[in-house]
This record gives C-alpha cells, structure tokens and sequence, in this order.
C-alpha cells in the first residue's frame, strides 16, 4: 500500500503541482504540535531533494519557531480528485526572510503575494505515498481572497506591527525571530 521514495519523482512533482491544498506539520521538542492547512500558489518543487513554500502573514507563526528548536517538518498532500493519493514529504527546513541572501533569488519564484512573511526552504529526506482510498472527493471552487485582501488593506507598516503584535512567539511561547 504505502511506498517510500528517497527523492520527489517527475510523477510526485506532477501530482504536488496538481494540488490546490497542502498541510505543514512541526513540533518543538516539548510543546503542542502544529499542524497547518495551507493553500495559494505557495509551493514550489526546485529539484529532486528540495522544495519551497513562500508563507504569508497568519494568526500565528508556529512553523518558524519549531525550526528555530528543530528543523524537522512534514508536508502532505491529498488527492481530493482523481485517483486516490496521499503524498507525505519529510524533510529538514529552515526560514528565509526578507533581507537573507537568498531572499530575491527565490523570492521571484513566486507571484507577488500581500502580506508575504518567509520562504520556508526545505531539503527532502524521504517522501511517502499511501493509498487515500478514504479520503472523499471534493470539488475546487476556486481562491478565498480574504487574507489578501486584509493583508493589502494593512500594508507594509500595519503587517509589521501585526507581526510585533502576534507573531513573535509560538503558542507555547517560543520565538519566532520574526523581527531579527
């Protein structure tokens, strides 16, 4: 049923670039686990071994703070259409924010998205398909713009004191390092 891969296959790319909605999931080394919906054209595979996913402003900023303790991440896609497929990538991440030396290189992989926090880099170390043969159909209707639009409406000066606000400790109370 379930089947390991050491890298993403062109297969596992066409699948992953197929998706509307992927899920994040960490965990410090104490503390509550983190798992996050997410969705937007937000993911991008750039080799076999490596992929990216640009984050935008949220509620909170758990995914920074558990790879400050920890790099380990999971990512996981589910096939809501077409054949049955779960997609599990594990892998090792770490953030970039504006200012770092990657930032404008990677950054232009992505459109130009309001309310753009980091990029979360991540290094594939193994990735896992299982059967999803449970997982129910469900048909896309399109984007929420919501976040955008609140985001746009906040600009630059209100995302930053939104995240010195909200986004500077984990909900266990961890840094996020967000303003450094």
């Amino acid at each position: 049923m379930s089947k390991f891969y050491t890298k993403i296959t062109s297969r596992l790319q066409k699948f992953i670039e197929a998706q509307k909605i992927f899920f994040v999931a960490t965990a410090p080394n104490s503390g509550r686990i983190n798992l996050s919906p997410k969705g937007m054209d937000s993911f991008r595979v750039v080799s076999e071994n490596r992929v990216l996913w640009l984050n935008v402003t949220g509620s909170g900023n758990e995914t920074a703070a558990h790879l400050l303790e920890n790099d380990r991440i999971t990512i996981m896609f589910c096939a809501f259409e077409g054949a049955p497929n779960i997609l599990r990538l594990y892998g090792k991440g770490k953030e970039i924010k504006e200012g770092d030396a990657t930032w404008n290189e990677l950054i232009t992989l992505f459109p130009e998205t309001p309310g753009t926090r980091q990029i979360f880099d991540i290094t594939i170390t193994s990735a896992q398909t299982s059967c999803g043969m449970s997982i129910p159909f469900m048909e896309y209707k399109g984007e929420r713009n919501e976040l955008n639009d609140w985001a746009t409406e906040q600009g630059k000066e209100g995302i930053a004191q939104y995240w010195q606000d909200k986004n500077q400790t984990s909900i266990d109370g961890l840094p996020t390092k967000i303003l450094d």
